[in-house]
Order: C-alpha cells, then sequence, then structure tokens
C-alpha cells in the first residue's frame, strides 16, 4: 500500500497529464495525446492496486477532492475536444466500409 503522500502525488501526476492531455486535443496532436493517456492510465491502475490504506481527512481530503473535481472538468473538455475529429474518423470508416461492400458486390459481376 501506498502512504497518503505517494497517494496525493499520484494524483496530483494524473491531473498534470490530464492538462496535458487536454492541451494535446485541442492542438490536435493525437499522438501525443495517446502517449499522454498511456501514463495516465498507468498511475491510475496504482492507484487502483495500491492506492490508500485509510481515508483522507480533514485538508488532505479537500485537495484531493479538488484535484479529483479538475481532473473530471479535464476529461470532459478532452472529450468535447476530440469528438469532432471521433465524428470524422467514425464517417471516414463507414464510408470506406460501405466502398469497400459497393466495390465487392459489382466486381462479382
Amino acid at each position: 500500500m501506498l502512504n497518503n503522500d505517494e497517494v496525493m502525488s499520484l494524483y496530483e501526476n494524473v491531473s498534470r497529464l490530464t492538462a496535458a492531455m487536454l492541451q494535446a486535443a485541442k492542438q490536435q496532436d493525437w499522438e501525443q495525446l495517446d502517449a499522454l493517456e498511456a501514463q495516465c492510465s498507468h498511475e491510475i491502475s496504482i492507484l487502483k492496486t495500491k492506492g490508500p490504506a485509510t481515508p483522507f481527512f480533514g485538508a488532505l481530503r479537500v485537495r484531493k477532492i479538488e484535484i479529483l473535481e479538475k481532473i473530471m472538468r479535464d476529461d470532459r473538455a478532452i472529450r468535447d475536444a476530440t469528438q469532432p475529429w471521433m465524428n470524422e474518423l467514425q464517417a471516414l470508416i463507414h464510408n470506406t466500409g460501405t466502398r469497400r461492400k459497393l466495390e465487392q458486390r459489382y466486381s462479382a459481376s
């Protein structure tokens, strides 16, 4: 198990990573976004497997809540920034699949 300082350090690192992910998403730097997401997932997996043995109280609890709220705001903004690109990608995949079906159908005749 991690001690409270280690856990808070991980939360703060996840917050820094999500802020960087948001910047990458706004700049449409998909490779950077992917790399940052992998780092963030790693940090979160550590929190899940080795998280705090005891709950936080007082100022530490307040700080943890502030960090989590920022992470959630950044996550929402990342999804908002990536949604147009995801829609475009989905349309491209759909169009490619449709074209392939048409080619298969009419090349057989």
